[in-house]
């Protein structure tokens, strides 16, 4: 196995680990947790987010990611196996949101990401991320609760960590390039 293919079952593990987390973070992690509502943490002053916004957005990420190292079927397998542990872990209460919104936004990002890559890694991350993101927003949000009232903030919180993970994404596109790695 080569180094890369390492990194991308790396980057795999933990994309796989992002939904059941993101899950798990909306009822039990926030600085405050709405009864019958999520858990919610501030994004910016005076904006709150359910706190699953955060592994979400990385999970964006991290399906570039698996694409990368990996390859296309590879990065649609994991978002078909994501969506079935997500529907597995997932509260009873959003389940079906959580599904819908996972497979939504992971093939929307998918969808951006494939046809960008070749023009430059960062800007595909960063564009396939923000469709992504307001894709898994709009659909998760409006299943789950019925209401877009913590939309700003979901958009926001997400938006948070897939910029934090584009000076990571730019360091392994110039260490590609040294090592001449596709």
């Amino acid at each position: 196995m080569t180094p890369s293919q390492r990194e991308g079952l790396f980057f795999l593990a933990a994309f796989a680990l992002c939904i059941p987390a993101a899950n798990w973070m909306i009822g039990n992690i926030g600085a405050v947790c709405v009864p019958g509502g999520p858990c919610l943490i501030p994004v910016a002053p005076g904006l709150m987010a359910p706190s699953g916004v955060l592994m979400v957005g990385l999970s964006l990420v991290l399906r570039d990611m698996v694409q990368r190292r990996l390859g296309l079927l590879a990065a649609i397998g994991a978002v078909l196996a994501g969506g079935a542990i997500s529907a597995l872990l997932a509260p009873p209460a959003l389940v079906v949101a959580s599904v819908a919104a996972y497979l939504l936004s992971e093939f929307a990002d998918l969808g951006v990401y494939t046809p960008l890559q070749k023009r430059g890694l960062v800007l595909a991350v960063a564009a396939s991320g923000a469709v992504g993101l307001v894709v898994d927003s709009v659909c998760f949000l409006w299943l789950a609760f019925g209401s877009l009232d913590f939309l700003a903030g979901q958009i926001v919180g997400k938006a948070w960590m897939v910029l934090a993970t584009l000076p990571v994404v730019h360091w392994l596109r110039r260490r590609d390039e040294r090592l001449g790695i596709a």
